[in-house]
C-alpha cells in the first residue's frame, strides 16, 4: 500500500464542506446481517483463517505489561504455532511508546511490524503538542506504524476542524510511517457520525481508519465495519487512493473474523484482504483461529492448553 498523500490543512478543511453522507441505519444493519449469514467451509474456511492470521495485530496495552510480556507476545506473533511451519506470522505487535524498542529488538529479522499507540491513548484528551511528543517518542524508538486516537469530545461538539488539524499534524510528523486513526465508534452514537468521522479522517491523511481502542464496551460490529468499508470505497472511487481498515474491540471467534472478511471482500474487493490494507486488532482471536485450523486439518479440536500462550 502506498502511504497516504500528505494533506494540506486548507485541502483537508475544504473537505469538511462536503455534504454529510446519509446512512440508512435499517438498510445498513440488514445488509450487515445478510453478509453475516454467508457460510464459509472447507477450503474457503482454511483460506480465510490464513488471511485472518496474516492480518492480526497483537496488542500489549495493559498497565501491567512488562518487557518480558512484550517479548513473549512478539515470539507468538512470529511463530503462532511452533512446529507448523506453514502457518504465517501475524501482521504487527502494538505497544505503548516506551515498549517500542523492546518490541523492535524482539521482532528483528521477521516480517512482523511494530505498531505503537500514541496521542494519549485511549482518551486522546491532551493538547496537540503532547500528542506530537508522544508520537515522536514512538517514531524515534523505531515504530513502523502509529495508532492515534481522535478527540471524540471535539468531534461530537461539532469541532471537526480540531480533529482534522490533529490528524494532519500527526500525519506530517509520521511521513512514510503508516498512520491508523482510531475513531472509537462505540462512543460516536450513530452510523452517520461514524461515517462522518471516517470521511474526515481519510481526507486528513489517515492510512487506515480503525474502529476501536478495545477499551470501551462496544468495539467493532458488523454494521460499523460495513459503514467504514463504504467510506473507504467511496474515497477510493473519488481519489483513486487505497486506504486501509483496522477492526478492533470484541473480536474473539473465527466465525466473527470470517464474517469481517466477507464484509471487506464484498464491499472493497479481494485486493483489500492483505495486511497492507486490512488488520484485525484481536489478540484473543488467534487462539480460536489455531483451534479451528486444527479442527479443519485433523477433524479434532485441540484443547486450549495445547495452544502456545504469549
Amino acid at each position: 500500500m502506498t502511504t497516504a498523500t500528505l494533506p494540506s490543512r486548507n485541502g483537508a478543511i475544504a473537505a469538511l464542506a462536503r455534504p454529510r453522507v446519509h446512512v440508512d441505519a435499517v438498510m445498513l444493519e440488514a445488509r450487515a446481517a445478510e453478509l453475516a449469514k454467508r457460510s464459509i467451509k472447507t477450503s474457503a474456511k482454511l483460506a480465510g483463517i490464513d488471511i485472518a492470521i496474516r492480518c492480526c495485530d497483537f496488542t500489549a496495552l495493559e498497565g501491567k505489561d512488562s518487557d518480558g510480556r512484550v517479548r513473549s507476545l512478539c515470539a507468538k506473533a512470529i511463530t503462532p504455532r511452533p512446529g507448523w511451519s506453514d502457518i504465517p506470522s501475524c501482521a504487527a505487535v502494538c505497544v505503548y511508546p516506551n515498549r517500542v524498542a523492546t518490541a523492535k529488538e524482539a521482532l528483528a529479522g521477521s516480517s512482523v511490524k511494530v505498531a505503537s499507540v500514541a496521542t494519549s491513548f485511549p482518551s486522546g484528551l491532551v493538547d496537540l503538542d503532547v500528542k506530537l511528543a508522544d508520537t515522536a517518542q514512538a517514531i524515534a524508538a523505531g515504530a513502523d506504524e502509529i495508532d492515534m486516537v481522535i478527540d471524540r469530545g471535539a468531534f461530537l461538539a461539532g469541532h471537526e476542524d480540531v480533529v482534522v488539524d490533529e490528524i494532519v499534524a500527526i500525519k506530517r510528523l509520521c511521513g512514510p510511517i503508516h498512520l491508523k486513526v482510531i475513531l472509537e465508534t462505540g462512543e460516536l452514537g450513530s452510523y452517520e457520525a461514524m461515517r462522518r468521522a471516517s470521511d474526515i479522517s481519510l481526507e486528513a491523511g489517515a492510512d487506515f481508519i480503525k474502529s476501536s481502542t478495545g477499551k470501551v464496551p462496544t468495539g467493532a460490529t458488523f454494521a460499523t465495519a460495513l459503514v467504514m468499508c463504504e467510506a473507504i470505497r467511496d474515497f477510493h472511487r473519488r481519489t483513486g487512493e487505497k486506504r486501509g481498515l483496522k477492526l478492533a474491540g470484541g473480536i474473539r471467534t473465527t466465525k466473527q473474523a470470517l464474517t469481517y472478511l466477507v464484509i471487506v471482500n464484498e464491499t472493497l474487493g479481494p485486493e483489500w484482504l492483505q495486511p497492507e490494507l486490512f488488520r484485525i486488532g484481536a489478540s484473543l482471536l488467534l487462539d480460536d483461529l489455531l483451534m479451528q485450523l486444527e479442527k479443519e486439518r485433523t477433524g479434532h479440536y485441540a484443547a486450549r492448553d495445547y495452544i502456545p500462550k504469549d
